[in-house]
C-alpha cells in the first residue's frame, strides 16, 4: 500500500550551486550525503514532516543520474512513494502490467528501494521506498 510521497528526486549538474539556490528559496538547510550504491551525492531538504526534496548529482558518468542528465538535462528525475513491503509492492505493480526496473528491493539511501519504468507511467520514473526501521 502506498503511504505517502517520500521524496522528489531532481537531477542536477552542480550540487553545490543547486543546493545553495534551493536553500535560499526553501529557507531550509540541506543535508549532504554520498550514496555510493546509487553513484550519487545528494542534498536532502526535509520539508516539514511530510516529504523531502533530494537533489542528485552523479558521482561519475556511469550512473543512472548521469545518463538522465545527458539525455534530458536537469530537472525531475523521479517521484518516490513510501511503502510497507517493497517486494510485495513491486510484484503488485508488475501484476498490473507496470514495467519494472527492479524486480525486487535493493539497498538505497532511504532503505530498500525499487524503480518502476517511466515507459509504464506517462514518462515519470517512480521509486518505491521501504524506509529502514528506526
Amino acid at each position: 500500500m502506498i503511504k505517502r510521497i517520500h521524496h522528489i528526486g531532481i537531477a542536477v549538474n552542480n550540487l553545490k550551486e543547486s543546493a545553495a539556490l534551493f536553500e535560499k528559496v526553501l529557507g531550509v538547510k540541506a543535508h549532504i550525503e554520498s550514496v555510493p550504491c546509487q553513484k550519487v551525492t545528494e542534498a536532502v531538504f526535509k520539508i516539514g514532516s511530510a516529504a523531502e526534496i533530494d537533489l542528485l548529482e552523479p558521482m561519475g558518468t556511469d550512473s543512472a543520474v548521469a545518463k538522465s542528465l545527458e539525455k534530458r538535462g536537469e530537472g525531475l528525475h523521479h517521484i518516490a512513494l513510501e511503502v510497507d513491503n517493497i517486494n510485495q509492492e513491486l510484484k503488485t505493480a508488475e501484476g498490473k502490467g507496470i514495467q519494472l526496473i527492479d524486480k525486487e528491493g535493493r539497498e538505497g539511501a532511504a532503505g530498500q528501494i525499487g524503480f518502476l519504468h517511466p515507459r509504464s507511467l506517462s514518462g515519470v520514473m517512480v521509486e518505491l521506498v521501504q524506509p529502514r526501521k528506526k
